[in-house]
């Protein structure tokens, strides 16, 4: 008996031991586990906000143009040229741009015209046509990159709104039958409104250029109202508007000889 108790005791040391030994192993691969955990940063949402109003691409050599309102960017594969904003000069009798910039380290020259054009390797088409001409300063040989591009619409107006003027006076649902003032919803996604015109559905198509804004393709349904002028009247002074303001949660219509033909109120 005496003989036993030593080795029962070697027993339960040896056990504790081994019990010691698997926390502390397990206690450093947790600590292991924590240590090798990968924190996430989550990038915020004003950082990813592109404020280009034009972009444009192309190939051979691939290149990438942004223009912002206070800058324009060039992106090509091994340099990056960044330029002051400027204003472009707009082609009489044509739906040409062309911003010509001049700085110490460079001079730009970008052409945007209103011309179908197809990518030369997805065959994604474009509606303009650009043609880019720089020279850095000190250098005999001018680069010529061609492309396509394209007008971002201005996000703002995407939304609903509510007439609230029309030449310069309040309007109400009994100017317009009495049933509701017109209202439409613009999507800058498709470029395309659907609406109420005071009598009858709407919808059309969105021209959308810097500072430019027209309604086009505009159609709307055939129904039988007692009073149709007001309904005309705000169907012509909507498309022969050419350009826009947002102000207020309020959008502004204008065109070359009258100003805020059309005043509508945001409500969504």
């Amino acid at each position: 008996m005496k003989k036993l108790i030593p080795l029962l005791c070697f027993v339960i040391l040896f056990s504790s031991c081994v019990e010691k030994k698997k926390e502390e192993s397990t206690n450093e691969e947790e600590a292991t586990q924590k240590d090798t955990i990968q924190i996430k940063t989550v990038e915020p949402l004003a950082s990813k906000i592109d404020d280009s109003y034009f972009k444009a691409n192309g190939t051979e050599p691939f290149w990438g143009l942004k223009v912002k309102d206070n800058r324009v960017e060039l992106n090509m594969m091994e340099d990056t040229i960044v330029t002051p904003h400027s204003t472009p000069i707009k082609v009489q009798d044509a739906n040409i741009s062309m911003y010509r910039i001049q700085t110490e380290a460079v001079s730009l020259d970008v052409i945007i015209a209103h011309k179908e054009c197809t990518n030369a390797m997805s065959g994604e088409k474009s509606p303009y046509t650009v043609t880019i001409a720089y020279k850095y300063t000190g250098e005999e040989e001018t680069h010529a990159l061609e492309g396509c591009g394209t007008y971002i619409t201005d996000y703002r107006l995407h939304d609903i709104w509510v007439l609230e003027e029309m030449d310069g006076k309040k309007v109400s649902k009994d100017d317009f039958n009495g049933s509701d003032v017109p209202n439409m919803e613009i999507d800058i996604k498709t470029n395309r409104f659907v609406g109420f015109a005071g009598c009858n559905r709407m919808t059309g198509g969105l021209f959308f250029e810097k500072d430019v804004l027209r309604f086009t393709n505009a159609a709307s349904t055939k129904m039988a109202c007692p009073n149709l002028s007001a309904e005309d009247k705000f169907m012509k002074k909507l498309q022969s508007s050419t350009t826009y303001k947002i102000e207020n949660n309020r959008l502004y219509l204008s065109n070359g000889s009258e100003e805020n033909l059309l005043i509508f109120k945001k409500i969504d």
